[in-house]
């Protein structure tokens, strides 16, 4: 046995070093690698043995030359989204396409074709496609962050698929290449001549050709009868498109494989022609049975996208968050299909959608909504692409009211189809097979084609979870077969249905399956254990072997029931944190592309670390370290990714544990104990300002301190805020009939910028408040909370809940601050006998500025002019923007809020050493170029001290400002 392990750790070095020497991207085999590269989106987890990222073509070919020679198994990997385990593998060496191979090559809008390498992003496409009018038809929810190649290789369709088909029919060739080296182009529809020639062809590629050839056939009434013919099939391999009447057409036979065939190396794709103008039509039904019910009747209209979704869908929605404002345009009803029509003009596609409406409301009793304004269709239709990864999460369950929460819902029978005609039946079957089990789930999905999405609270946590997943899995291919269905009708079967095909198919079917794996690879290279020789469906699952004792830890993680492994398992692989074009989430991976520096990846990580296998220190990691050292802890995913993954909460957590009772690093001493060294400042603020000044002093300082060497440091004031504020009311006592306010004197505003807060007093006194600050010094504890030293922070909490008075509203000022005020503080004194009470009495007098403001909108004066707007993180992740949108508004500024992301700075982040590059990437990928390029007349908001910092040290010295400085220069500027 140890000869057999040491020969295996020779070939794997040998291996590894071999792939090193002749890759020129990336070869990872470290622990945090492939912890990450260990999960997609399914239940599934599998360790590979290494990641590469091939540079180029040549990095490919070499890597599958090098596999074949070792013996070890390759699996191709785009976004890494899939569902049923298609895109990870025990062992195996996981290819990522993205980070090198993502480009569109080429367009031709006059033959409308694109060619594409398998690493492009589909929005990327569509954005090369849309300047010519075109489009890439398929449209998955993950349109964001899925590839050509992973759609190629689940044959992807989207909401658009009832107009424009399937990846596989907007498909014109593919470029491959082999496990044995072979590389070949192969397309569509062929005629009997050109079969004849691809027969003839030498070598590998003519022996390939002909034992198709042969396969088809040999075996025509197996293809003509052995498969469901339903919009929607997705499961095993598509060998009727090998066919004589439909030519032979292997790049359709190809799409779907799930990588288990070939390696993609290129595709040309086709493109369509999208409408000029779209109208959504919404009808309100019932349930989501009776929409399902309607969708026959309604299909002679050819809308291009028929969606349907149920109530429970809204209640997840709302259970995740905020309510969004697109919910009022909704018809009444219990269930509602979404249905788009287009034409060349806007004319003619709400003429289009007003006959459907009719038709709707006739035929089957509906209530219906007409929207035409693109940015409303835009809003509802962003209820239903969340959709799933809301659903990861149920709402709470009626029958439990005393719930917290409602339960974690896991894929397994996410995309089941059967025929359009057949769709009420199958859903309320469906209902009643999930009520048998004491199973929940959402059910939405393409019901124009019979697809129905749904993920389900198995307990795939506890011991007997596998065997409920296992029979309800059975059950569920049984029925989805009795109403003439396939087991998956867009992801794929992977590790998930697999094993449930000879349910679906023929033993005969399934022999056949097994010898088209095998003429392509015939030493099972590629992806093995899927779909042909699967591994069981209920085995290698993520949760299980997950440690059940209960860990000590500071934050109460209440909709985890205190569980950091449930936390971190929120995670589902959805993956809308590596989506680089927009939003707050998330800022490092959008600077690194490194998958362990996205959300998704820290959370593996974490989960592995948890697990104490691949990540075996526990606490003391540094793989986890190293990978959270560059989280900004910005808030961006608790608001923006679809199960609020807190990964700011989680690293405060963890380095809490990491450092407890060892040295930390010199930055966490000096920024996260910065109130006291800036109040310690104050008494000397000129003798503080010298050593700022002086090259020599301010090096060494930023040596001692561990700040990074290009920061400036900040300059020191000769008076504080409250200094200046006590001798304000000296002189101008309040009205003791007035309305108070607590404004609070955060550190910034206190110590570093007092001006601000000095703003905010004028305004809110204007406006008619007694404004008053704590008698005392207070602090939120931001910086002790974000460098993990909680029982500090915890410390400084309890003094500042003793400080504020009771029973007056708290304004804030610094969006940090205020949200660890409503959040942070609750979170951590609130299972504190002595303090939780009057914590959450806090938390919930605490509001913004804007939001205070927002209730005079009418008496503020008119400040004409544009403006662009950064919004701090916090504020976007925890406080919202609405009212100060409506301030600004009132103000008459030409506001343009930026869709810039986090700064960079992110507090502490950006001054710590050795994080200056990632801090000034995130800045220059949005906000510092958009503030360069603006008017100088252009007014900069800023709430945030970090984001007016940064803009400041790297726009030119460009001045930002906080919405109190403008208010306050309108008071000013007013007659």
């Amino acid at each position: 046995m140890t000869r057999r392990r040491t020969a295996a750790t020779e070939e794997h070095t040998a291996f590894r070093r071999a792939l090193t020497a002749a890759l020129r991207g990336e070869v990872r085999f470290g622990a945090a690698e492939r912890t990450v590269y260990s999960h997609d989106a399914s239940n599934y987890r599998h360790l590979p043995a290494g990641v590469a990222k091939p540079a180029d073509l040549d990095d490919v070919r070499a890597a599958m030359a090098l596999c074949r020679e070792h013996r070890v198994p390759l699996v191709a990997r785009g976004a890494g989204t899939s569902i049923g385990g298609q895109a990870i593998g025990p062992g195996a060496l996981v290819l990522d396409f993205r980070r090198h191979l993502g480009r569109v090559l080429e367009l031709d809008p006059d033959r409308r074709t694109a060619r594409v390498q398998p690493g492009t992003v589909l929005d990327d496409l569509r954005a090369a496609a849309r300047p010519h009018g075109l489009t890439f038809g398929p449209d998955p929810a993950t349109h964001s962050r899925c590839t050509l190649g992973g759609m190629i290789g689940n044959d992807s369709c989207g909401s658009h698929s009832l107009a424009w088909g399937r990846t596989s029919d907007n498909l014109h060739s593919l470029d491959l290449l082999l496990p044995d080296g072979t590389e070949l182009t192969v397309g569509g529809p062929t005629t009997p001549a050109e079969r004849e020639r691809l027969r003839r062809l030498p070598g590998r590629a003519g022996e390939l050709h002909r034992a198709l050839q042969e396969l088809a056939d040999g075996n025509l009434a197996l293809l003509r009868q052995g498969f469901p013919q339903l919009p929607r099939r997705g499961s095993g391999y598509a060998l009727d498109a090998l066919l004589p009447e439909r030519g032979h057409d292997l790049s359709r036979a190809l799409t779907g494989t799930e990588g288990t065939c070939a390696v993609l190396l290129g595709a040309t794709v086709r493109l369509v022609a999208a409408p000029a103008a779209r109208a959504l039509v919404v009808a309100g039904y019932p349930d989501e049975t009776a929409a399902a019910d309607a969708v026959p009747a309604l299909l002679p209209h050819r809308p291009l996208t028929m969606e349907g979704m149920g109530a429970d869908l809204i209640a997840a929605l709302l259970a995740a968050g905020r309510r969004p404002p697109a919910l009022d345009r909704l018809p009444a009803g219990g269930g509602w299909l979404f249905m788009e029509v287009g034409g060349d003009t806007p004319a003619a596609a709400e003429a289009a959608a007003r006959t459907l409406a009719e038709d709707a409301r006739r035929g089957h009793g509906a209530t219906v909504t007409v929207l035409t304004d693109p940015d409303e269709q835009r809003q509802l239709w962003s209820v239903r692409e969340a959709g799933a990864g809301i659903v990861t999460r149920l709402p709470p369950d009626p029958s439990q009211p005393e719930a917290r929460g409602g339960a974690e819902a896991w894929p397994g029978w996410e995309d089941s189809a059967v025929p359009p005609e057949r769709l009420g039946s199958y859903l309320r079957r469906l209902r009643a097979l999930l009520a048998a089990h004491g199973l929940r789930g959402v059910p939405y999905g393409h019901f124009g084609e019979g697809c129905v999405h749904l993920r389900i609270d198995f307990p795939l946590g506890r011991p007997e979870g596998r065997r409920t997943f296992r029979r309800f899995l059975e059950e569920a291919a049984d029925l989805a077969v009795s109403h003439g269905g396939s087991l998956s009708g867009e992801h794929g079967d992977g590790q998930a249905r697999a094993e449930l095909l000879p349910r679906m198919y023929p033993p005969e079917l399934i022999a056949l399956f097994a010898r088209f794996k095998r003429i392509w690879d015939p030493e099972n290279l590629l992806n093995p254990g899927n779909l042909v020789d699967p591994r069981p469906l209920d085995r290698d699952l993520r949760l299980a072997g997950l440690p059940e004792r209960r860990l000590p830890l500071v934050f109460p993680y209440p909709d985890d029931d205190g569980s950091l492994a449930k936390a971190v398992h929120r995670c589902v692989g959805v993956a809308k944190c590596v989506d680089t074009s927009t939003g707050v989430m998330c800022p490092s991976y959008m600077a690194t592309g490194e998958e362990r520096h996205s959300t998704r990846g820290r959370a593996r990580l974490l989960a592995e670390m948890l697990r104490g296998e691949a990540v075996p220190d526990g606490w003391r990691s540094r793989e986890v370290h190293k990978a959270l050292d560059l989280c900004l802890a910005c808030k961006g995913c608790a608001s923006d990714c679809p199960v609020q993954v807190d990964m700011a909460t989680y690293k405060a957590e963890f380095l809490y544990h990491h450092y407890r009772r060892r040295l930390r690093p010199a930055s966490h001493y000096s920024l996260g104990w910065l109130p006291l060294w800036l109040r310690a400042t104050a008494l000397a603020p000129r003798a503080a300002d010298r050593v700022r000044r002086s090259p020599a002093l301010a090096a060494a300082l930023r040596r001692a301190a561990g700040i990074a060497p290009e920061r400036d440091l900040p300059t020191f004031p000769a008076e504080t805020f409250t200094r200046w504020f006590r001798r304000h009311r000296a002189t101008h006592p309040a009205d003791p009939a007035a309305p108070r306010l607590l404004l609070w004197p955060d550190t910034f505003s206190e110590h570093l910028e007092p001006h601000i807060a000095r703003a905010a007093v004028a305004v809110l006194e204007h406006l008619g408040y007694a404004v008053e600050i704590p008698d005392r010094p207070v602090c939120c504890g931001l910086t002790w909370i974000t460098t993990g030293q909680l029982t500090t922070a915890r410390r400084v909490l309890r003094r500042t809940v003793r400080a504020v008075p009771p029973d007056i509203p708290v304004v804030g000022l610094e969006p940090s601050c205020t949200t660890a005020l409503r959040d942070e503080l609750p979170a951590l004194l609130g299972r504190d006998p002595a303090y939780g009470d009057a914590a959450r009495d806090l938390a919930a007098r605490v509001r913004t500025f804007a939001e205070t403001v927002d209730r005079h909108t009418a008496e503020l004066p008119a400040l004409p002019g544009s403006a662009i707007t950064q919004v701090h993180c916090h504020q976007h992740a925890a406080l919202g923007t609405d009212a100060d949108r409506r301030v600004t508004a009132a103000l008459g500024l030409d506001n343009r809020v930026l869709d810039s992301g986090c700064c960079g700075l992110a507090g502490n982040f950006g001054f710590e050493r050795g994080h200056y590059e990632v801090s000034r990437a995130a800045a220059e990928r949005v906000l510092i170029p958009e503030v360069r390029a603006a008017d100088p007349d252009t007014l900069v908001l800023a709430d945030g001290f970090s984001c007016r910092t940064q803009i400041a040290q790297l726009a030119d010295g460009r001045r930002a400002l906080h919405l109190a400085e403008v208010l306050h220069r309108a008071l000013d500027t007013a007659p």
